[in-house]
């Protein structure tokens, strides 16, 4: 699969850093909440930009060692880190935030996998 790991995650590098582009636009423009609700508007703008900063890593990973490694564990940390914080920025709902701190430390993680 290494071979095909890397490719694969250019690709869905792109895909991702297309739909961090939009979720910024539906938080610019279409998430409208009270003002009491500026720390989930707080959330949501962290979410989607570790979501575009580690969509570009993901732009990275075919030149890495370990494209399938590295990309994976990407994938990983940005769907419970950002993942997690869209969710409760757009529901209100907190119960999946406990997921952030493991998928942070997946991020970590997949930047030293890059390495070389």
């Amino acid at each position: 699969m290494a071979g095909a790991a890397g490719p694969l995650f250019r690709r869905l590098g792109a895909l991702s850093g297309a739909a961090a582009v939009g979720a910024a636009a539906y938080g610019a423009h279409g998430f409208r909440r009270s003002d009491r609700d500026d720390y989930l508007k707080e959330l949501f703008e962290t979410a989607n930009k570790y979501h575009m900063v580690h969509s570009l890593a993901l732009l990275a990973v075919p030149h890495c060692r370990y494209p399938a490694l590295a990309g994976s564990i990407l994938v990983a940390g940005m769907t419970l880190f950002s993942g997690t914080f869209y969710y409760h920025a757009i529901t209100g709902d907190p119960v999946l935030t406990k997921a952030a701190p493991y998928g942070g430390s997946l991020l970590i993680l997949g930047w030293i996998a890059l390495a070389p």
